[in-house]
């Protein structure tokens, strides 16, 4: 990994880059910034040290909205390639992805590891233990997730699909535990919908724990939550090279 200060004609460069930019169109534009951000930087097109435009510059160059770079910038951090420095703005620090991905103290390996421990047991605890509030919320909600095309609101319903099944399970420990873990959560989702546009797959694995759930089968809904987050593994160490 190489890490380095600003060098001579360094602005220049990503100034030449940003030069060769078109508006983009496509219905999720902070995909499409986030990969060509990527890709600049670990083609080393954007060197290491590089201060990045900042998000009205990169707007413009673009054509699409602050919000929208904003989203792809956070991306760019949670792998380790930028650094926001207050009052200076956000600098190139590496030009290779972290292996295992920080989510503020939590890593994408600790989710890994302790999410079938708790998210398992509570999708069974559900099925039985739900209420009929809880489970028209539940179906609501994949019913919002499979509308929804922004993808910071899908990150934020995807979150409370999975804090109302933990509620759910009428378990207060693993409430809890979902309930504190929520912001890693978020920053996993989002990231992984920005690099393996798993959506359309959730949305599809949501529907199967929440039919589970309603049917009362705590083995099936058990299996399904086993099944989605196992298919949230395979993402992230897609993502991190299988570390």
């Amino acid at each position: 990994m190489r890490h380095s200060s600003p060098a001579r004609g360094q602005g220049e460069g990503v100034q030449d880059w940003l030069d060769e930019k078109l508006p983009i169109s496509r219905k999720n534009a902070a995909e499409v910034v986030f990969e060509d951000l990527r890709r600049a930087i670990l083609s080393g097109r954007i060197p290491v040290g590089s201060r990045l435009p900042s998000e009205e510059k990169l707007g413009r160059s673009y054509g699409v909205s602050r919000p929208i770079i904003r989203e792809a910038m956070r991306s760019l951090q949670t792998l380790g390639l930028t650094r926001a420095r207050s009052g200076s703005g956000s600098f190139v620090i590496s030009d290779r992805q972290q292996a295992d991905l920080a989510f503020g103290d939590v890593t994408a390996r600790d989710l890994i590891e302790a999410r079938p421990h708790i998210e398992i047991p509570a999708a069974g605890l559900a099925a039985l233990r739900r209420t009929p509030e809880q489970l028209s919320r539940l179906l609501a909600l994949c019913d919002q997730m499979e509308r929804q095309v922004a993808s910071l609101t899908w990150v934020g319903l995807d979150s409370e699909f999975h804090g109302l099944i933990a509620q759910a399970g009428q378990n207060a420990l693993f409430a809890r535990i979902v309930a504190e873990s929520r912001d890693a959560l978020q920053k996993q989702s989002e990231l992984v919908n920005m690099m393996a546009d798993r959506r359309m797959a959730s949305n599809a694995e949501h529907r199967l724990i929440a039919a589970a759930i309603a049917e009362g089968d705590e083995a099936a809904a058990q299996d399904a939550m086993q099944r989605h987050l196992d298919r949230v593994a395979r993402a992230v160490a897609g993502i991190t090279g299988g570390a």
